[in-house]
C-alpha cells in the first residue's frame, strides 16, 4: 500500500503520549484556527437576518440571502489554486491564510458600513464576498491542519478545530444578537472584524507545515491530478459511499428535531435553553473526548464505536416521542445526542484528513467535505414528508436503522484494507 492510501488502523498511543500531544502548540493552533473558521459563518445569516428584519426588508428578500452561502458548496472549484501556488514568503499555507483573513476582515468592515434599509445591493455584495473569503479560508485551514499534524493526531486536531469552530459560531450568533440589543449593528460587525483581525496574528506566528511531498508542477496538475490520484486508489468509490452514509441517519433526524420538540409541547425558551445552550457544551465535550479516545485507541475503533453511539442517540428521540413532554427526558436525550455527535464528528473529520494526499491536501479535503455535506441536501430534503407519513416514533427508528449500512461498510473497508496492507 502506498502512502496515499488511508490508514484506518493507526498506531495507538499511551495516555502520557496523548496528553503531551494535547497540550502541544500545534493543537492550540488547531483550536484557534477553528475559531477563525466558525466566526464568519453566520455573520451573513443569523445576525444579518436580524439586521435586515429590523430595517424593514421583506421576508422573501431575506430568504434569498441564503444564496450568498453558495461558495461553501463549491469551494473545491478554486481549491487547486491553493495547492499549486505559494503567494508570499510566509509559505503556501500561511501565505494564503493571511490573504483570506485580511480580506475577510475587510469584508466584515464593508458589511458594517452597508445599509440594508437603503442600499441593499451593497449589503448583498459584502455578504457574498464575506462568504467567498470564508469558504476560501476553510480550504486552507483544513489543509494546514492535515499537513501540520501526524496521522495519529488528526482526530484530536479535528476535535479541537470543531470546538473552536463552535465557539466562533456562538460568538457570532448568540453573542452578536445579544450585543445588537445594546449597540448598533455596525458596532457589532466592527467587533467581529477585530476578532477576525486577531486571528491574523496567530497565523503569522504559526509554523508553516513542511512541504515533504512537494506540490503540483502546473495548474493542470493541480486541477486534474488530485482527482485522478484519488479515484485510482483501491475502494475509492466505496470510501466516498461511506462518507455519505456515516452520518446520514443523524443528519436526517437533526433536520426535524425543532418541529418535533414544538409538537411535543416544549416552548421556544425551553428548546433554546436546553437544546442550544446545554447542547453546545455537550457537543464541545464530545469532540474533545472523541479526540482523546482516537489518539489512544486509533481512528477505526473511534469510527465504529462512535457510529454505534450516534445511532443509539437517534433512537433516544423515538423514546422521547413515546414519553412526551418531559424536561428531564429532553435534557437526557439532548445530552446523549450532542455528546455522541461530537464524538462522531471528531473521528469523521480526522478520518477524512487521513484520506488526503499531502501533495493535494486543499483540493482533496475540499472534495471530501463537499461530499460529506450532500446528505444535508439530498437525504434531509424529504424528512418532513417521511415524518408526516410515518409518525415521529417510526421516523426516528428509521433514522436509527439507516446508520447500519454505513457501519457495515466501514467494517468491510477496514477488513479489506488491513488484508491488503499485510499482503503488501
Amino acid at each position: 500500500m502506498d502512502h496515499t492510501q488511508p490508514k484506518l488502523e493507526q498506531h495507538k498511543k499511551s495516555w502520557q503520549q496523548v496528553l503531551v500531544s494535547l497540550f502541544s502548540g500545534r493543537m492550540l493552533i488547531a483550536l484557534i484556527m477553528g475559531f477563525a473558521g466558525g466566526l464568519p459563518l453566520f455573520l451573513t445569516s443569523t445576525v444579518l437576518q436580524a439586521w435586515m428584519k429590523e430595517s424593514g426588508v421583506d421576508l422573501g428578500t431575506i430568504g434569498l440571502f441564503a444564496l450568498v452561502g453558495l461558495p461553501y458548496t463549491l469551494k473545491f472549484v478554486w481549491a487547486p489554486l491553493m495547492d499549486r501556488y505559494i503567494p508570499s514568503a510566509l509559505g503556501r499555507r500561511r501565505g494564503w491564510l493571511t490573504i483570506w483573513q485580511v480580506l475577510l476582515t475587510g469584508a466584515i468592515i464593508m458589511l458594517a458600513f452597508s445599509d440594508p434599509k437603503n442600499i441593499l445591493l451593497v449589503t448583498a455584495i459584502a455578504a457574498l464576498l464575506l462568504s467567498f473569503f470564508s469558504a476560501s479560508q476553510d480550504i486552507v485551514i483544513d489543509a494546514y491542519r492535515r499537513e501540520s499534524l501526524s496521522d495519529e493526531e488528526q482526530g484530536m486536531g479535528a476535535s479541537l478545530y470543531v470546538s473552536g469552530y463552535r465557539i466562533g459560531i456562538l460568538l457570532a450568533t448568540g453573542g452578536g444578537l445579544i450585543m445588537a440589543d445594546y449597540m448598533p449593528y455596525q458596532s457589532v460587525y466592527f467587533i467581529m472584524a477585530a476578532a477576525m483581525a486577531a486571528c491574523i496574528v496567530v497565523t503569522l506566528i504559526a509554523k508553516e507545515p513542511e512541504m515533504q511531498h512537494g506540490k503540483p508542477g502546473s495548474l493542470k496538475e493541480a486541477v486534474v491530478d488530485p482527482f485522478r490520484e484519488y479515484f485510482t486508489r483501491d475502494y475509492a468509490i466505496a470510501i466516498l459511499l461511506f462518507i455519505f452514509l456515516y452520518k446520514v441517519g443523524d443528519t436526517m433526524a437533526s433536520q426535524m428535531t425543532i418541529p418535533f420538540y414544538l409538537e411535543l409541547g416544549f416552548s421556544k425558551t425551553e428548546i433554546g435553553t436546553i437544546v442550544k445552550l446545554f447542547g453546545f457544551w455537550a457537543t464541545i465535550g464530545g469532540t474533545l473526548l472523541g479526540g482523546l479516545i482516537i489518539m489512544r485507541f486509533g481512528i477505526f475503533s473511534g469510527l465504529i464505536w462512535f457510529g454505534i453511539l450516534q445511532a443509539l442517540s437517534t433512537a433516544g428521540f423515538a423514546v422521547l416521542s413515546e414519553i412526551g413532554y418531559n424536561l428531564v427526558a429532553l435534557g437526557a436525550v439532548i445530552s446523549f445526542e450532542n455528546i455522541s455527535a461530537g464524538l462522531g464528528t471528531a473521528a469523521f473529520v480526522g478520518f477524512m484528513a487521513s484520506l488526503t494526499d499531502k501533495r493535494f491536501t486543499a483540493t482533496q479535503f475540499a472534495l471530501l467535505t463537499s461530499f460529506m455535506g450532500m446528505p444535508r441536501v439530498f437525504a434531509a430534503a424529504p424528512t418532513g414528508f417521511m415524518a408526516d407519513a410515518m409518525g415521529w416514533t417510526l421516523f426516528f427508528i428509521f433514522c436509527t436503522l439507516i446508520a447500519i449500512p454505513g457501519l457495515l461498510l466501514l467494517y468491510w473497508l477496514n477488513k479489506k484494507m488491513h488484508i491488503n496492507k499485510n499482503a503488501s
